[in-house]
């Protein structure tokens, strides 16, 4: 379902573009007609853009990541502090300071230090100060709530960008590109749509028009912190689940009984083979050894007479291993 509608884009005014002599050619694939020297961008391009962004955005806030949203233009100031807020995302409507991505360490130092200030003036160590000093750190704490007190909260750098009116805020954009963090951008018929990566093309001068696509980028960051939640929940309870029930043993895998009596018979040969190896070598009982074959092997054996085709064994012995082996004899005059 789109979150947006025609109607109302069109109630909104967010068709209205610039003038035709301020245009941009590259927004020319978002621009449905010129009338009376305006550009008036086509709608239906509008509410698909504004899915997908929506879409996007959401994916980023399930995964737990913040959206900075970048907005000190007059007409946006005070619709992106009232609908960001309620979302829990950080945001900047005054001045945006130079490096506050690319240089984002310095400028958390600066939110600590606002931080130090209230500390010193919960514990007691801000009444030791003189009224000059009091005065001077009451300014100074002034000055960064107004310029960083919305990115408190905002402890490393975000993970995409939306930008309203991509023009005034071309530094924003530069150094998010700069370190490849995703730039959402309300981008007008004036503007250059190059640098950004999810464009919604719509007048970035109206309120109404700023205020429902707003609307929309926010309703997907609920959706999306809210899916988030149920799944936490939901892992806390399967764990829970798991912790509670009974622990079942691993069983023994089930070996036939055939298999495992070759096991045992093959163990067996195994370990007699060994102890022959490690039996210590006796001369007198290897040479009976062998006097006893031979005599077997000469009591079956046949006559090796000339020209007569016998059958002979040869006897080795190495070590304390004796090894028979068959020998065929074709020739007579040999002792068998």
């Amino acid at each position: 379902m789109s979150r947006t509608d025609f109607n109302t884009l069109l109630e909104a005014g967010a068709h209205f573009g610039h003038l035709k002599r301020k245009w941009n050619p590259k927004m020319a694939p978002y621009i449905f007609m010129e009338k009376n020297g305006i550009h008036i961008i086509d709608l239906h391009k509008t509410v698909l853009k504004i899915d997908e962004a929506a879409a996007a955005i959401k994916q980023i806030a399930k995964s737990g990541r913040r959206v900075l949203f970048v907005a000190t233009k007059k007409q946006a100031k005070d619709i992106v502090a009232e609908k960001v807020a309620a979302v829990g995302m950080p945001y900047v409507t005054e001045r945006w300071a130079g490096g506050m991505l690319t240089n984002f360490p310095t400028i958390r130092k600066a939110v600590k230090k606002m931080a130090t200030i209230d500390k010193m003036n919960s514990d007691g160590t801000f009444d030791n100060f003189s009224k000059r000093e009091k005065l001077q750190i009451s300014r100074q704490r002034a000055k960064l709530e107004k310029n960083l007190g919305s990115i408190a909260d905002l402890t490393r750098l975000p993970a995409a960008l939306f930008v309203v009116d991509v023009q005034k805020e071309a530094n924003a954009v530069r150094e998010a590109k700069r370190l490849s963090i995703p730039v959402f951008a309300m981008v007008d018929t004036c503007c250059d749509p190059t640098d950004i990566d999810y464009v919604i093309p719509a007048n970035d001068d109206a309120t109404k028009s700023i205020a429902v696509v707003l609307e929309a980028m926010c309703a997907a960051i609920a959706e999306g912190t809210e899916e988030r939640k149920l799944e936490k929940e939901k892992e806390a309870q399967e764990a829970e689940a798991g912790a509670d029930a009974p622990v079942k043993k691993e069983g023994k895998p089930r070996i036939k009984k055939a298999v495992k009596a070759a096991i045992d018979a093959e163990q067996a040969a195994v370990a007699e083979v060994v102890a022959a190896v490690e039996t210590p070598f006796e001369e007198p009982a290897a040479e009976a050894a062998v006097e006893a074959v031979a005599t077997a092997i000469g009591s079956r054996g046949g006559s090796c007479g000339s020209g007569s085709r016998g059958q002979g064994r040869v006897i080795a012995f190495w070590g304390n291993q004796l090894t028979i082996k068959r020998k065929e004899n074709y020739y007579g005059n040999q002792s068998c």
